[in-house]
């Protein structure tokens, strides 16, 4: 297979884009902030929705579930910085303990991969403390969504699980989500509750603070207007990709760009040597990082940390 530049989205300004009027700043009511969610969530929509777009939704996911872990992170007490969560993750070997930041990926990885109409399967992923009541938070979110809006069932969901166990944030956060999902019709789960979150926000929640719920809708309202930046950033980034991928001569090029446009973080030593990853392709350890180099020479794709070492590389911004 040879990589063609791709001619799905020939022209990228005209990808979907959020109006002026949704991003505005003003005061906000509940009605206002369920007007402008309707807009942006259209938009979401259209870009992951809609392959003519371009957008690497598995990209994306593994992106925005980046994001969570370091919203997560801060709600839970840690404030790990999104560099540790990720190397934390990728950087350790097989086998070994990746310890709480690599863990907290671990979850949103594996949660955006749930099929949000399997409620068994979240069940079981959620584990047992949770599953048996895990189906009446659905419940109680889901036909909030369907009389107040997807934000509004958001809300619900996230109270639901929090009134339970107040420390079950990333819990809460990936329910939410669910709800979202389901709301929307979508098959995948995208992490955007958890971005703009903070812990007060959510006090109040459970709390039943004066505008608390208003407070929540607002941050996850911001959450969903980043995640279609994002979107729209790694359509392009994506599309540039593409269109240098007949220049790259290295054996395994294929798949390898394919890993790029999956992957938040790839790792030359493990993700594409000795084997390219989900494939039977060989690679040296060598030619992988001249690969990677190759790509950030095309300004295709950049280095992460900025170490010498124990390098990481990506398209995402």
């Amino acid at each position: 297979m040879t990589y063609q530049p791709t001619a799905i989205s020939n022209d990228l300004d005209k990808l979907p884009h959020l109006p002026g009027w949704v991003t505005s700043g003003r005061a906000e009511t509940l009605e206002t902030v369920a007007f402008r969610s309707g807009a942006a969530l259209t938009v979401l929509d259209y870009l992951v929705g809609d392959p003519r777009h371009g957008v690497p939704v598995k990209l994306l996911a593994n992106r925005l579930a980046l994001s969570a872990a370091t919203a997560t992170s801060k709600l839970e007490g840690r404030l790990a910085r999104e560099a540790d969560i990720r190397d934390a993750f990728h950087l350790t070997p097989p086998g070994e303990a990746r310890g709480p930041d690599g863990d907290l990926l671990v979850f949103w990885r594996e949660g955006v991969r749930l099929r949000a109409g399997r409620t068994g399967e979240i069940a079981d992923f959620v584990g047992a403390e949770f599953a048996g009541e895990l189906g009446a938070w659905l419940d109680v979110g889901l036909e909030r969504a369907r009389t107040h809006g997807p934000l509004s069932g958001c809300v619900a969901a996230l109270r639901a699980v929090l009134e339970v166990d107040d420390r079950a944030e990333r819990t809460a956060c990936l329910l939410s989500d669910v709800v979202l999902a389901r709301a929307l019709n979508w098959k995948q789960v995208l992490s955007v509750t958890a971005q703009r979150l903070t812990k007060a926000v959510l006090r109040d929640l459970t709390a039943e603070g004066q505008g608390a719920d208003l407070a929540v809708e607002v941050r996850i309202l911001e959450a969903i207007e980043e995640s279609i930046r994002v979107a729209r950033d790694l359509a392009r980034r994506a599309e540039a990709l593409r269109a240098v991928a007949p220049k790259l001569r290295a054996k395994g090029s294929d798949a390898a760009v394919e890993l790029f446009l999956t992957e938040d973080a790839v790792t030359p030593a493990s993700m594409l040597s000795p084997r390219i990853r989900g494939t039977s392709i060989s690679m040296t350890d060598r030619a992988a990082r001249r690969f990677c180099d190759r790509l950030v020479e095309l300004e295709v794709a950049r280095e992460l940390t900025g170490r010498p070492t124990f390098r990481l590389y990506g398209i995402a911004s």
